[in-house]
């Protein structure tokens, strides 16, 4: 193998992470263990990510002189979320270097780009239109059909700004209901499950893949994540090498997680990709010899990356809204783990935490239920 891409930042060096959710929160954890400094830049005063680090920056995400003066505090920096001004993005990267670069925020930024550079990139999509208008939208519709799922461009996430267009519904009202001027339609895909893939990647000799797991959402949000998922061998195989081959599109320095639909006839179709850490990923702290917030922390240091296997299968639980009631049944159960995001507002919708429950790589039948839910 050759010489790395760039110098490996060692421990003791300071890590800059734009954004103070829980992504950041459980990156800055796993930075901590490994050495790392870490700088918190978020608007939010008491932020998940703000609580584990002294060294935090509140400033709005548009502030360049704040943005400047975070910089010449690391020695590099990166985003927990997508969704990250691009002029920021841009005056970050003049001052430190930033890991996933811009390109790869402006294609995840933007559904319509996203889809457009994923076909080109050996990522299968379903049929899509770009929509400025209801006349947009109508257009559309004669070409992709219903029925159809009109998401906004930018900025929408647990399906907040989507809209589904079934044979009877009203145009201009479902375009009205997006709640955005730009979007776009999608063709309806009838799928069996939902995948994901997790890589981490240095450059083309230096990449690793987390085993593809599936998703189960609950209300648009992802609620439960199954590893591995119970899919055929060689469809795993096709799964990682879709996430490779768009990672060597985006010329990725980072973590990528790519989420697939598995439809009805087998194939897969990339649904949406994330330059950075992943909900679907969690389950990894505690099941994996190396988590996925180790790896991105090793990715963007330049560090050799981690063995990614499973020491233990997994299912996943997100604990949403008022699920953060049930904390006292999930500690019952001495093969769960537990992670809380020190959100101190339960809100419908609002991810508080995720609790993992293992069990053996080698037990047979379907993964086991939480106490309080059925799979």
């Amino acid at each position: 193998m050759s010489e790395p891409p760039f110098p490996s930042l060692l421990p003791g060096a300071a890590i800059g992470i734009v954004g103070g959710g829980q992504l950041g929160r459980m990156t800055a954890q796993a930075a901590a263990r490994m050495g790392y400094r870490v700088h918190i830049f978020t608007p939010e005063a008491d932020s998940p990510a703000a609580q584990v680090t002294p060294d935090v920056t509140i400033a709005a995400y548009d502030d360049l002189d704040a943005i400047a003066a975070f910089a010449r505090t690391v020695d590099v920096a990166t985003f927990e979320f997508e969704n990250v001004p691009a002029a920021t993005a841009i005056a970050l990267a003049e001052h430190v270097p930033l890991r996933p670069g811009v390109n790869c925020l402006e294609v995840a930024q933007d559904r319509i780009r996203e889809k457009t550079f994923l076909n080109a990139n050996g990522g299968p999509t379903v049929a899509f239109e770009a929509v400025d208008s209801a006349a947009d939208l109508a257009r559309a519709l004669e070409t992709i059909g219903r029925p159809a799922v009109l998401k906004t461009a930018r900025l929408g996430y647990d399906g907040k700004g989507q809209v589904r267009i079934e044979p009877d519904t009203d145009v201009g009202e479902a375009y009205a209901a997006m709640g955005a001027a730009r979007g776009i339609l999608e063709a309806f895909v009838d799928f069996d499950s939902e995948i994901s893939v997790i890589l981490a990647r240095q450059d083309a000799e230096r990449v690793v893949a987390f085993e593809p797991v599936e998703n189960r959402h609950r209300h648009h949000i992802l609620d439960t994540t199954i590893a591995p998922a119970p899919i055929p061998a060689d469809l795993a195989r096709q799964a990682v090498a879709i996430a490779e081959a768009i990672a060597e599109g985006l010329d990725l320095i980072g973590l990528l997680a790519v989420e697939l639909f598995v439809t009805a006839d087998g194939k897969l179709l990339v649904n949406e990709i994330a330059p950075r850490p992943h909900n679907s990923g969690h389950w990894s702290i505690d099941a994996c010899v190396t988590s996925q917030f180790e790896q991105f922390v090793r990715a963007i240091c330049g560090l050799p990356l981690g063995n990614p296997s499973r020491h233990s299968n997994a299912v996943m639980r997100n604990l949403i809204g008022d699920d953060i009631d049930e904390i006292a049944a999930l500690m019952a159960d001495p093969d769960i783990k537990i992670h809380l995001y020190g959100k101190a507002e339960a809100r419908p919708g609002r991810k508080m935490g995720h609790a993992t429950k293992l069990y053996p790589l080698e037990a047979k039948g379907p993964p086991p239920k939480m106490p309080f839910f059925g799979m």
